[in-house]
């Protein structure tokens, strides 16, 4: 293997902001890969000619803790870590994350050199154990059977939410009971080491550092009625001032147990070709430049108390507001007649707009094609059997699905419909949506503004 100099290295980081060459030809000038000469610019962008000057310091088990609680906390790889901490090997912090892990705390302690001292292994062959059978080993057999007892009913009482016992659970039990049996003897009968025992009652006596964000994080969450996952939180976090990687909401919705729902299949409204069918103009670009250039629609279906509803709604690919809906206790073609007739009612005069649905029959109908061509709006249709060519709208029914038909309780049919109306006004006007970064409703009054 090719060793380098520190000049070698700052010379190769001068190369590359030239333009003239790229990493990896850089790379293979030298006689390395690529990802070598990246390592060297993210170390020299953060620590300067230094970076590349080899240091013999050895590192305290603070400093180890203080890297791996910098990488967790910002969510930074081992090499933009290392870059930042001047520490010339990543793999350097890999193992120290494996020590913690699997030793505790105790590992991250730099060994003394030399052989280690006999002296104390001598000691303990010197102890005698209590003869078998004796009143001593008796007696000792009577506390081991108590300890037992006291731990097994403490940590039952003590187990999580998700009936699982952890770590912590152990060494709280641990840390009750040290004052009536040998702490010793306690960590190894919960099958902890040491090490990780006395760190993790160190971090039960602190404060928890995210108290308040878990606060914010369940708010959030609750506010929306469970239907946010890691991801929008992070970005309302983000609305509310407060920068916060989505890695860390993704553990603290783990350790919260809070989790979005899944998702449910459509209501398939194909019949074979009972009119004319569309050409797929619209070709999966789900994407529109201005409100009004794209509409998707569809009809999904609802059972509830021992009938069936249908939902018509038709969405803007501009920015995935539902533009109108029209509900029904039959998929009739009046269902879409009435959806078009409110839709076009938001429609401005002469406005260039194309429609895309599914082959389902309503679609392909004369009246339908005709109230399209009367306000020369171009009609287009997805592929037969091809649920992608119109999956934005199969996305927003499986968000509604899971975020209200699945997550709440009805008392009629009629509550139901009352709920639907609020959830899509929730849905157009609050609810965040990823890719915008904002609700469906701000997005367009954010573009209208600006033009």
């Amino acid at each position: 293997m090719v060793k380098f100099t520190a000049n070698d290295k700052l010379q190769a980081v001068n190369r590359y902001p030239n333009g003239n060459e790229s990493l990896r030809e850089i790379a293979k000038s030298l006689g390395t890969n690529h990802k070598a000469i990246l390592k060297w610019i993210k170390q020299y962008e953060y620590n300067g000619k230094d970076a590349f000057i080899k240091s013999y310091t050895k590192h305290t088990q603070q400093f180890k803790l203080d890297v791996l609680n910098f990488m967790i906390e910002n969510g930074t790889s081992l090499n933009e870590t290392a870059a930042i901490f001047k520490i010339l090997a990543p793999s350097t912090i890999s193992v120290w994350r494996k020590q913690f892990e699997t030793q505790g705390i105790d590992a991250l302690q730099s060994k003394k050199k030399g052989r280690p001292s006999l002296k104390k292994e001598s000691d303990q062959h010197s102890k005698q154990l209590p003869v078998e059978g004796s009143k001593e080993a008796l007696e000792a057999r009577i506390k081991q059977l108590e300890m037992e007892n006291e731990y097994f009913k403490k940590v039952e009482c003590l187990s999580s939410k998700q009936r699982k016992i952890t770590k912590q659970d152990k060494a709280q039990v641990v840390y009750e009971l040290r004052h009536t049996y040998p702490v010793k003897a306690l960590v190894r009968l919960a099958g902890i080491p040491r090490s990780t025992y006395y760190d993790l009652v160190r971090r039960i006596n602190l404060p928890d550092p995210d108290a308040d964000l878990k606060v914010e994080v369940k708010a959030i969450y609750e506010e929306n009625e469970g239907r946010y996952g890691y991801r929008r939180i992070r970005d309302e976090l983000v609305d509310r001032g407060q920068k916060v990687n989505h890695k860390k909401v993704q553990r603290i919705m783990k350790e919260l147990g809070l989790k979005c729902l899944v998702r449910m299949k459509k209501y398939k409204s194909y019949k074979g070709t009972v009119g004319k069918i569309a050409p797929n103009i619209l070709d999966r670009h789900f994407t529109a430049d201005a409100p009004n250039e794209k509409w998707v629609t569809d009809i999904t279906e609802f059972k509830l108390f021992g009938q069936k509803l249908y939902l018509s709604p038709v969405l803007d690919l501009f920015n995935g507001e539902i533009i109108t809906y029209t509900i029904g206790s039959r998929p009739t073609y009046s269902l879409v007649s009435g959806m078009l007739e409110k839709a076009f009612e938001r429609l401005p005069e002469n406005n260039q707009l194309l429609m895309h649905s599914d082959q389902g029959w309503h679609y392909q109908m004369k009246q339908y094609r005709h109230a399209l061509e009367s306000r020369g709006i171009v009609q287009s249709m997805s592929r037969k059997g091809n649920c992608y060519d119109n999956s934005v709208m199969e996305n927003f029914f499986g968000i509604m699905k899971s975020e209200l038909l699945y997550l709440k309780e009805f008392e009629s049919v009629d509550h139901f419909k009352r709920e639907l109306q609020q959830y899509i006004n929730y849905y157009n006007t609050k609810r965040i949506k990823a890719k915008l970064k904002m609700s469906p409703v701000q997005y367009r009054t954010h573009f209208t503004l600006a033009a």
